[in-house]
C-alpha cells in the first residue's frame, strides 16, 4: 500500500538488542494534506537510518508500506512500516497551448516570362 503526505516530525531512533541481533527504529510522522481534516500517520522505519536521514520536514514525499499487528502480553499493538520512500514528483504542467498555424504563403505566379512574382488575389 502507499500514500502521499507531508513529513510534519521526525522522532529520535531508538535502538536494542535482540536475539537476532541489533535494532534500530525511527518514527517519522506524515500528514496528508489532501484529506478533510488533515490526517497524521506515525510510519516506523526499521533499520533504515540513511533512508530517513534524507526525509526533510515539510517536504512531500510517496510512502509504500505494511501494516503489521503482533500480540505482546495479550495486547496488540500495530506498526506501519514503510519499505520505501520517494519523493513526491510535482504535478505535471498542463501543456502549452499550440500557437495558431500561420497563414500559408500565397502562391507565386510568373507573369508571361517577366520574372516578375504576382501575389495579388484576382
Amino acid at each position: 500500500m502507499e500514500f502521499e503526505g507531508k513529513v510534519i516530525e521526525i522522532l529520535p531512533p531508538v535502538s536494542g538488542q535482540s536475539a537476532r541481533g541489533t535494532w534500530e527504529r525511527q518514527t517519522v510522522v506524515f500528514e496528508q494534506p489532501n484529506k478533510q481534516y488533515g490526517k497524521e500517520i506515525a510510519v516506523t522505519f526499521m533499520n533504515k537510518g540513511q533512508e530517513v536521514a534524507t526525509l526533510r520536514v515539510g517536504e512531500m514525499y510517496t510512502v509504500s508500506f505494511d501494516i503489521e499487528s503482533r500480540n505482546y502480553q495479550g495486547r496488540w499493538y500495530t506498526d506501519v512500516r514503510a519499505w520505501r520512500v520517494q519523493p513526491l514528483q510535482p504535478a505535471a504542467q498542463p501543456p502549452v497551448q499550440d500557437m495558431p498555424p500561420f497563414m500559408e504563403e500565397p502562391q507565386q505566379n510568373y507573369s508571361a516570362g517577366a520574372g516578375v512574382i504576382d501575389d495579388m488575389p484576382f
